[in-house]
């Protein structure tokens, strides 16, 4: 997620561009923390980071599309602009107060079935409606076929009910930075931590550090898979791009993506590629779908064309521009487009 000053854009490009917003969300609170560090810890590591070499990619077909039901009329939009960076830092939300999650050394998880290719699981095809909110508790009233909620502050009885509903769910996760407020915090090397990304509490990962990461993360992907969860919206995977502290490269970055587009697929779990678009030519096999913010008011929105012509969609949106202003281009490209207030609350309003 974003917020104004947060970062620069990841493509080759972007070292101009104005930075991205990050869009706000709720801390956990003591009993949600508590219940999720139970489902975490038998998975995560505390092993000391050691590099590696990036996997090789793996294969990719596209499964057949899915359909989507209409979107429901939303109300007239409010003004998204955004704050000035120095504004948005005071907005952003505090540390959370909770206690820090035990330290003693989880259990080590046991080894993953292969990966299962992109495009073998379910995933969302293009056009198809959604409905992203990051803050709790979830408005289900929006009539569309998919909703992307965050993984930690919703259990198992939301994405059941959405379920019954007939709806497909997203887990919300952060892949790329590491959160000072979540109940896995403390398994988290020090030494894996780096700058600020510009977020209360979080802090840029050593995505060179793969064998360190990727227990840490498939504990992250068990928790949504353990909740029912669909498929997975790992976030910050554009480290490389931005001033995280680590000399990282575009090589490294590739390497990262594919290990969590592979720990999703382990699970039975779709993943999103955040993002990225500078490398989505490289990454278009490894994941299922794409998640977007912004790309018409950065005039970039051809850059993820690959994905709709694979038959994976493209969930966009913008907090900025009008719906007049981008509907037409996003529409005749197959996204699935929308425009939410940077703090990704229910509102939206759907092309």
């Amino acid at each position: 997620m974003t917020f104004p000053g947060a970062r620069t854009r990841s493509s080759l490009t972007r070292a101009a561009a104005a930075p991205r917003p990050r869009s706000a969300r709720a801390l956990l609170g003591r009993a949600a923390a508590a219940t999720a560090l139970l489902l975490l810890t038998a998975c995560s590591s505390t092993a000391a980071p050691a590099p590696e070499g990036a996997p090789a990619p793996s294969g990719a077909g596209a499964a057949a599309p899915s359909a989507g039901s209409p979107a429901s009329a939303s109300p007239a939009p409010e003004s998204p602009a955004p704050a000035s960076p120095s504004a948005a830092a005071s907005a952003a939300p505090a540390k959370s107060s909770a206690p820090p999650a035990s330290s003693a050394a989880p259990a080590t998880p046991a080894a993953p079935a292969a990966p299962v290719p992109a495009g073998t699981v379910w995933h969302p095809s293009p056009g198809t409606p959604w409905q992203w909110q990051l803050t709790t508790p979830v408005d289900r009233s929006v009539d569309v076929p998919v909703y992307d909620i965050d993984g930690f502050e919703n259990d198992a009885s939301v994405v059941a009910a959405l379920h019954a509903e007939g709806r497909k769910v997203i887990c919300y996760v952060n892949a790329g930075a590491w959160e000072d407020f979540r109940p896995d915090a403390s398994s988290y090397p020090t030494a894996l931590r780096g700058s600020t990304d510009g977020w209360n509490g979080e802090r840029w990962l050593d995505i060179r550090q793969l064998s360190a990461l990727r227990p840490l993360l498939a504990a992250r992907f068990d928790l949504c898979r353990g909740k029912g969860f669909d498929a997975v919206e790992p976030d910050l995977l554009e480290g490389y791009a931005n001033s995280t502290g680590f000399p990282l490269t575009a090589a490294d970055q590739l390497a990262f993506n594919r290990m969590v587009a592979d720990l999703a697929h382990q699970r039975g779990l779709a993943v999103a590629l955040k993002n990225d678009l500078g490398q989505i030519p490289d990454l278009v096999g490894d994941f299922d779908f794409a998640i977007d913010e912004q790309c018409a008011e950065f005039k970039e929105c051809d850059s993820l064309t690959p994905f709709v012509k694979a038959g994976k969609a493209v969930l966009h949106v913008e907090y900025n521009v009008a719906p007049a202003d981008f509907c037409s281009q996003t529409t005749r490209l197959g996204f699935s487009s929308m425009a939410k207030h940077l703090k990704l609350d229910a509102w939206r309003q759907a092309c």
